[in-house]
């Protein structure tokens, strides 16, 4: 139906959100409240301080702040989280207009001149209207994973937490490079491309080591050989090609001196060769070297 949000209209809606700022508000204000308790009945000092009165302490920091979580109905971490949020945010810096979420979030910035800075300087609202913190928007600032992702990184990010394991990691890359544009533009990937290059290698090894193992006939192990031998030649040119077409358009202006271009030079000397080895044993079967060739490709040819 048009004009509505969820189950209620569009102008419902508004009125709860008016309500629901208010209701935050409330609770913000009780949230500090608690910190700043706390932060009284243990105050905040550097590591290996002692208690600002000076005098004896009766408790452990932990104690007295589980004693008062306890006593006033609260888990201990809440509490420490209420103080710790308190101790970051001076009264005169917190903003009425931020949930105390938010503000811990922000917490998180080491400077505080940038930290008071940010608190604001909400940003652009995704939904439009004036600029509105949101949680999301608050853990951009400070670095952390957003529970809504919007940008292609955020949601690779997401993809990769939720893939950590390698079989769920393993199905979902089946399952997308079944679509075609997908596969397309992964295998444009240089990386991605030679991993599963080697992959295929080392399926074809372990399949020609069963058929070995469970005495095949002698065609069937000869053809799995030679799909290797096929494979680890195409991939030994692509490597090559794939290489030298990263490198070479980077050498625009680059110098070499007398030694370095002889160097060059004689490993080309000693690719092409290679090339014409690997053409003849293709072409005509001729997989024999001659003195000469044996020489150029053990690097003491001249």
């Amino acid at each position: 139906m048009a004009g509505m949000v969820g189950s209620v209209t569009r102008q419902r809606y508004d009125e709860l959100v008016e309500l629901g700022r208010g209701w935050v508000a409330e609770m913000s204000a009780v949230q500090w409240r608690l910190g700043d308790a706390a932060g009284e009945i243990e105050p905040m000092r550097a590591h290996g301080g002692v208690n600002p009165s000076g005098s004896e302490e009766l408790f452990t920091v932990g104690e007295a702040l589980r004693m008062f979580a306890e006593d006033v109905g609260l888990a201990y971490t809440t509490v420490r989280d209420y103080r710790w949020v308190a101790s970051r945010w001076p009264k005169e810096h917190r903003r009425a207009d931020v949930s105390h979420t938010i503000h811990k979030i922000l917490a998180s910035i080491p400077d505080e001149e940038e930290r008071f800075e940010a608190v604001a300087s909400p940003p652009a609202h995704p939904r439009g209207g004036p600029a509105r913190w949101t949680h999301d928007s608050a853990k951009r600032i400070v670095g952390w994973k957003v529970d809504t992702p919007e940008s292609v990184q955020e949601k690779v990010d997401a993809i990769h937490d939720l893939a950590a394991d390698d079989q769920v990691a393993a199905k979902v890359t089946t399952d997308f490079l079944r679509r075609p544009a997908v596969a397309s533009k992964a295998m444009a990937d240089d990386t991605a491309r030679h991993a599963v290059n080697e992959a295929q290698f080392d399926r074809f090894r372990q399949e020609a080591a069963f058929v070995h193992d469970e005495a095949a006939p002698l065609p069937q192990l000869a053809r799995m050989e030679h799909n290797l031998q096929f494979m680890d030649l195409v991939a030994a040119c692509t490597q090559f090609v794939v290489t030298a077409g990263r490198i070479v358009p980077n050498l625009r202006g680059t110098p070499f001196d007398d030694a370095e271009r002889e160097t060059v030079l004689h490993g080309l000397s000693r690719v092409r060769a290679s090339a014409d080895w690997i053409e003849n044993a293709v072409t005509r079967g001729e997989v024999d070297l001659d003195e000469q060739l044996q020489k150029l490709l053990k690097g003491s040819g001249e």
